[in-house]
């Protein structure tokens, strides 16, 4: 079996290596490392939890020389404002017993603070694709050292809305560069970007996009509403001791925020809720707790799906189930890790059906379905995303009586007639009537003459 001493590190990475209790290299690792090291450019495509982070970053240290400089040598490119925690968290890890320089950067905090900070100078920057454009365009950050870009969870950051800053960032950078690129899924806009921007890449794939982990054992559930999803999901939690460690995923902040409060009324304290209009400190503390040990659960949305990296989740619960076939995958891959089994129960109501349908094909696999509990209160209490939209009561037309066609005769009201004049119903003077009365005897005094 094959080791990280077989990689030849330099002695202060492995002895870092040593402390943290890692002695075995995952498939991608193994894989990814004598590409990278070559030099190429790389496209890896690998699920989420398969050890990705050591994959490139283990290389990448192994290749790294000290140069008197203050502009990162290295950059890595990731989605979210956790994962940029955690991956800086990773480096200065590994870079325990070397002099290397790791900074941060992401949105919702002080641009100033951050600025000081790039000034102070950076060996290797991690940071999320809309802070680093808004920092270079300020002509803060500069890339003139930059020789190795890393670009990870690609698919994700295009979910986001991230293309328009890869694409400027890159053009900003110097052609020669070695280009590096994790993906869980292969698309036409990944491939469109390999075309554009990188050299030849070589393909490191791990699995099919859509393979199905091994170690996961998945369920679902058919469930009519909310109301009765949350039944279910107490129902499991006071039934399932093995529950001890759940991620449970919604597809917005408001289901995030109204379930949190159902569940506060049975478990107390127990779960806790993430989503992009928490505070980061909020986010960070609500993690911290939970890999700590002190809550049992944290609520969130597909936007955290791939920033959380917390060990040992026992359950992965899809409470909705997700809008895109990829992100099924990427929320049960937080589960059954490092060799780990997982469990992943799913709830589908009969208009999620589609998307079921949609993750199993994807998988090439129907996923086990399994009846409610016979003591789980099925409610016919409706939340309104799931009220059925009502028709349009349209004004009835009174019936046409016998005769009247197209061109009946008008209602008395709409008989008056356009006389025009600033007032349209203008009625005659009496002295107009009296001339009319005159005009008329004079005539017929005419006549009888």
């Amino acid at each position: 079996m094959s080791t990280f001493e077989s990689f030849s590190l330099p002695k202060s990475v492995q002895k870092a290596l040593d402390e943290l209790g890692f002695t075995t290299p995952t498939p991608i690792q193994q894989k990814s490392f004598p590409v990278i090291l070559s030099g190429r450019d790389m496209m890896g495509i690998a699920q989420t939890g398969t050890g990705k982070t050591l994959a490139y970053l283990l290389p990448l240290l192994k290749l790294y020389k000290f140069t008197p400089t203050h502009t990162p040598k290295i950059v890595i490119l990731v989605p979210t404002r956790e994962l940029v925690v955690q991956v800086v968290e990773e480096v200065e890890k590994l870079t325990k017993y070397m002099s290397v320089r790791a900074l941060g950067i992401y949105g919702g905090v002080n641009i100033n603070t951050q600025k000081t900070s790039v000034y102070q100078g950076i060996d290797i920057l991690v940071g999320t694709p809309g802070r680093v454009m808004d920092l270079a365009l300020d002509n803060v950050l500069r890339f003139d050292e930059t020789s190795k870009l890393v670009i990870d969870e690609f698919d994700e950051m295009l979910n986001l809305g991230f293309r328009s800053q890869l694409t400027s960032i890159l053009a900003m950078m110097k052609p020669k560069r070695q280009n590096i690129l994790f993906s869980a899924t292969m698309t036409d806009e990944v491939d469109a970007l390999l075309n554009d921007y990188f050299d030849f890449p070589q393909e490191v794939s791990l699995a099919a996009s859509g393979t199905p982990l091994e170690n996961i054992a998945q369920k679902i559930y058919a469930v009519p509403n909310f109301h009765t999803k949350v039944n279910l999901l107490k129902n499991l939690l006071q039934t399932d001791a093995a529950m001890s460690r759940v991620l449970i995923f919604v597809n917005n902040k408001k289901i995030a925020d109204l379930l949190h409060e159902q569940l506060e009324t049975d478990f107390e304290g127990e779960f806790g809720v993430i989503h992009s209009n928490k505070s980061q400190n909020y986010r960070l503390n609500t993690m911290a707790t939970f890999q700590e040990g002190h809550l049992r659960g944290i609520i969130t949305t597909d936007i955290m799906a791939r920033g959380l990296d917390i060990s040992d989740i026992t359950h992965v619960v899809n409470f909705e189930m997700p809008e895109f076939p990829e992100l099924y995958m990427h929320r049960i891959g937080r589960t059954g890790r490092a060799d780990a089994n997982g469990t992943a129960l799913s709830f589908y109501s009969p208009r999620e059906e589609e998307a079921k349908l949609e993750a199993e094909v994807l998988m090439n696999l129907e996923i086990e379905t399994v009846a409610i509990p016979e003591n789980v209160p099925i409610s016919t209490q409706l939340i309104g995303p799931e009220k059925e939209r009502q028709p349009v009561k349209f004004l009835l037309k009174k019936p046409k009586l016998e005769g009247q066609g197209a061109f009946h005769e008008k209602a008395k009201k709409n008989q008056k007639v356009n006389l025009g004049g600033p007032s349209k119903t203008k009625k005659k003077t009496s002295g107009s009537v009296n001339r009319n009365m005159l005009k008329s005897r004079d005539k017929k005094r005419k006549d009888k003459k």
